[in-house]
């Protein structure tokens, strides 16, 4: 296998396009420009390529840091699987999860979330006999909402003149379900507050508690999870590794440990990036995947942000939350310590979702209002060749950057004595909730890490150590200047604030912003 990504490889006088950031935005508009016979460079300031669906190890240990399931790729006619396999030319496999998905879990009460849709309500059924209709008209409106996201996502690759034309007609019928949250959607057909949490399990996958995020954004990550969840085999840099080459066919490369200073404007138009070691590299085209805030607060030319008015835009978005993230290893096979594939949603039995989220953040020593729990090692058919006799466990929670404003002009490494015993106090809760779900696993840990909201700044490069980006509220989608195409002629954006979090929609993203760039349907090439 070719592989591109490197330190110091032979660069190009020019490229057809520059791309900031190697995260899977940057990555899938790269490989799909290099399917266009396009030399790109992809720049990442870190030693390792991949933003989220890159790896860290540890003591003989390997974690993924990012991608914990991903759904819709079971079917091989699905236009997710589709897309991956058109940017990683079918290199990329996947291993199903199982029956049971996602468990969430309710005081001591748990309920399974079962993939296919008709076991899935079957399911939720049995748990809430008397509230069969509002199961089958959730599900229809998830669907509902879910299809009229296609046009609206189709109207940010068109060109603007048309865009003027169409895009209103191609926006409305999405906005009837955008412009709601979660918990007014939900209430419209229930008053069970169970069945409302229970629903809402998963919003931990995008951020927002339910009275603050759009249905839009629920119902795109229900419905992508109902046919059940997927893993990469041989885990998550499998993403990169597969994508490189089809870079690399077309002359294209990933550089490591280079970080772009500023993106070069002459006349309105981006001409290239000069690189925090004073090199200066040029391109046709210039792409960030550094997230809308990190480009126009730290990447663009002052002068540049204030033409073009581009900080108002930052004032109409919020980013999104920030976490906390224990990466455990175990001793033992996951077989041997019985470890399940399926995901743990836990949550306090008092209150519904937002209350819980307020409660703790107003005071972090009352209950996390979720704890996620996933098992990469058990989701991994490979795992067990490369670590035998070991295994990993991830545990998420919501964790405020605030809390940690007073270390943030400290060293990644180096924050001193008073971060270290935060870390260490909130890893033994984070255990806890462990033992408390699988009690057998209590001594059999070797070693643990906690990631906290710095960071994540510090190795995805967002100010304030958010996970997805800007936050998915109704207003967000309102947004219009959330699309590939900016005001400066050759700049363009890509990544998950231009569609929706994590990986399948920085995936998208990838799409809408090559095809803005060739003027090519992406979508009518995926065979």
């Amino acid at each position: 296998m070719i592989q591109s990504y490197k330190q110091k490889p032979e660069l190009q006088e020019t490229y057809d396009t520059l791309v900031i950031g190697s995260g899977m935005g940057g990555l899938a508009t790269a490989a799909i420009l290099a399917k266009e016979g396009q030399k790109v460079l992809v720049l990442e300031r870190h030693y390792t390529p991949g933003g989220f669906t890159h790896i860290f190890k540890r003591r003989g240990y390997e974690w993924d840091v990012g991608i914990h399931y991903i759904g819709e790729v079971q079917r091989a006619n699905s236009i997710l699987r589709k897309l991956f396999d058109y940017v990683s030319d079918g290199k990329l496999k996947w291993a199903d999860m199982g029956e049971v998905y996602d468990r969430i879990v309710i005081g001591d009460q748990h309920f399974d979330f079962v993939k296919g849709i008709k076991n899935f309500k079957k399911q939720m059924i049995s748990y809430f006999p008397n509230e069969e209709q509002a199961i089958k008209e959730y599900v229809e409106l998830v669907y509902k909402a879910v299809k009229t996201s296609r046009n609206y996502y189709a109207s940010k690759a068109i060109p603007p003149f048309l865009n003027k034309i169409l895009g209103r007609f191609l926006r409305k019928p999405f906005y009837k379900f955008s412009d709601k949250t979660t918990d007014e959607v939900l209430r419209s057909l229930t008053s069970n507050e169970t069945l409302i949490k229970v629903l809402t399990g998963q919003y931990g996958d995008y951020g927002l508690p339910p009275k603050q995020s759009s249905f839009t954004m629920h119902a795109s990550v229900a419905r992508h999870y109902f046919d059940g969840g997927s893993f990469p085999v041989g885990g998550s840099s499998q993403i990169v590794k597969t994508i490189d080459p089809v870079i690399a066919a077309s002359g294209g490369t990933i550089l490591v440990n280079a970080e772009v200073e500023e993106v070069i404007i002459e006349k309105n138009t981006a001409v290239g990036v000069r690189m925090k070691d004073g090199r200066i590299l040029y391109a046709k085209n210039i792409v960030s995947n550094a997230g809308l805030m990190t480009t126009y607060n730290s990447l663009l030319p002052t002068e540049t942000v204030k033409k073009f008015q581009l900080k108002a835009q930052l004032r109409k978005v919020r980013p999104s939350v920030a976490h906390a993230s224990l990466y455990i290893g175990l001793e033992g096979s996951p077989e041997e310590l019985q470890l399940p594939k399926t995901n743990y949603w836990i949550y306090p039995d008092e209150g519904d979702h937002d209350t819980c989220v307020k409660r703790y953040i107003d005071d972090l020593s009352q209950p996390f209002p979720v704890v996620y729990l996933s098992f990469p090692s058990a989701k991994d058919p490979d795992w067990s060749n490369r670590y035998p006799g070991k295994s990993t466990i991830d545990i998420i929670t919501l964790l405020p950057y605030d809390t940690f404003e007073k270390w943030s002009d400290s060293s990644w490494k180096k924050r001193g004595e008073a971060y270290e015993a935060f870390k260490e106090e909130m890893a033994n809760r984070l255990l806890k909730e462990l033992y408390k779900q699988l009690p057998h696993l209590e001594g059999k840990v070797n070693c643990y890490e906690l990631s906290t909201p710095l960071t994540t700044q510090h190795f995805v490069n967002y100010s304030r150590g958010e996970i997805y980006g800007l936050d998915h509220s109704p207003s967000r989608f309102r947004q219009s200047f959330l699309v590939p195409r900016t005001p400066i002629k050759n700049f363009f954006l890509t990544g998950q604030d231009i569609v929706t979090a994590g990986v399948a929609g920085a995936l998208f993203s990838g799409m809408l912003t090559a095809t803005a760039i060739t003027g090519k349907n992406v979508l009518k090439k995926l065979k």
